[in-house]
């Protein structure tokens, strides 16, 4: 008889919502992520910087991917095995994507949005979103020994 070490079954958590392309879309998308991901096994500190990320990517997307009468997508997915929570933003503007350019001047009223995501973001890219559109995505890796 052959005995094997029982394994965990990977566990993914999801999290979906349109909401509109609005200012008070992109408040109420962080609201939600907030709370979702408090309820998963993530550390504090991944959960503040998620809720950055979301505040970000989601007013670009209310801001600068809006489409008159579309919303926008959150999505959001813990892979406890391997520790990695991906949030996505997804809206129907596939002419306009994000670049990463050079930080705006001290007086600058905009432009940082980005700096801020790659900067709090362990990886972050964009996918071409069909039929339309297209998805930003961000993941932050979560430390095994903090989630609980």
């Amino acid at each position: 008889m052959n005995a094997s070490t029982p394994q965990l079954p990977a566990t993914t958590r999801t999290f979906a919502q349109r909401l509109s392309s609005t200012r008070r879309g992109a408040r109420l998308a962080r609201l939600l992520a907030v709370g979702q991901v408090r309820a998963w096994p993530v550390s504090p500190a991944v959960t503040e910087r998620a809720e950055r990320i979301v505040a970000e990517l989601a007013a670009n997307a209310a801001i600068h991917g809006r489409v008159q009468g579309r919303d926008f997508r959150l999505a959001l997915s813990f892979e406890e095995a391997r520790g990695i929570l991906r949030i996505e933003v997804a809206d129907t503007r596939s002419e306009k994507l994000p670049v990463l350019g050079p930080a705006p001047g001290p007086d600058s009223e905009s432009g940082r949005g980005l700096l801020l995501v790659a900067a709090l973001a362990d990886r972050w890219g964009t996918d071409p979103r069909r039929p339309v559109g297209k998805t930003v995505w961000a993941e932050l890796d979560s430390p095994q020994s903090s989630a609980g």
